[in-house]
């Protein structure tokens, strides 16, 4: 790790501050040149303890960056995750407020019920199946406290800045009909997504990973050798398989996933 723990208690506090004012930061990885990933994910980790201090409660962990696509354009070769808290989660045909958000985004996603704890370092897909109570169609609001074009030297957002910004995490709507884990081939499992009545993206759950439990068992094998596991009744959203739908005040966004039911939320 190239940054101090003052270092990283500061960036803490100024994604905080980003988030209560609404107002975007300058990208961490400019100010920080030499950042790196497990600077990253420490930033994280201090935000969202002090969420936790103000009492929030980790409901579960998000992964996002499952397309190999949106990999090699980071120039990474994996995932990355973030936690969901409690306050984090709307009810499915809802109301989103957008006052609490700088420019959300939605996409559509496969979300898990955990039944058992699951822990690394060799979890399998068959072993996220086994641990898995059901599996659920979410939508997930995407956030960012960081600005993702710097004014001055027009740098792009880097992976340090999404992961520390708790993967552009912000929010998560559970809907559909809960599935079991071995009652549907969840590769084939697809959404229509329409923003206020119009199509805008279509996509195939095989478009994480391939599978989407297989982005589950990378998530538990990843958090391993912190002496984290997902726990039962935690949420796990595997990974979107649709492009990112930009979101306005007014729009209603809706994910239809056919057989497996749908999922919505309004933007007042």
């Amino acid at each position: 790790m190239a940054l101090s723990n003052d270092d990283i208690q500061a960036c803490s506090r100024r994604l905080h501050q980003a988030e209560k004012t609404r107002t975007q930061i300058r990208q961490l990885s400019q100010d920080f040149p030499d950042i790196t990933i497990a600077d990253a994910y420490a930033i994280q980790k201090a935000w969202v303890d002090v969420k936790i201090a103000e009492g929030r409660v980790v409901k579960g962990h998000k992964i996002g960056l499952t397309s190999k696509a949106m990999q090699s354009a980071l120039g990474i070769d994996e995932p990355d995750s973030g936690v969901l808290l409690d306050d984090m989660f709307f009810a499915d045909g809802g109301i989103v407020p957008t006052e609490r958000f700088i420019a959300t985004r939605v996409e559509a996603e496969l979300a898990f019920v955990m039944s058992k704890r699951l822990s690394g370092p060799d979890c399998t897909l068959f072993d996220v199946l086994n641990a898995t109570d059901f599996v659920v169609p979410a939508l997930e609001i995407l956030d960012t406290r960081i600005e993702r074009v710097d004014p001055k030297t027009k740098a792009t957002r880097k992976i340090f800045d999404t992961i520390a910004d708790n993967a552009a995490n912000a929010g998560i709507v559970l809907g559909g009909r809960p599935i079991r884990p071995l009652d549907a081939d969840l590769r084939w499992i697809g959404a229509l997504c329409f923003r206020n009545g119009q199509l805008e993206e279509t996509g195939l759950a095989a478009g994480v990973l391939n599978h989407p439990a297989t982005a589950v068992a990378w998530l538990a094998n990843k958090i391993a050798p912190l002496g984290l596991a997902l726990e039962p009744g935690q949420v796990v959203l595997a990974g979107s398989f649709i492009r990112p739908i930009e979101t306005r005040k007014g729009d209603t966004i809706q994910a239809d996933y056919g057989a497996y039911g749908s999922v919505s939320c309004y933007f007042a």
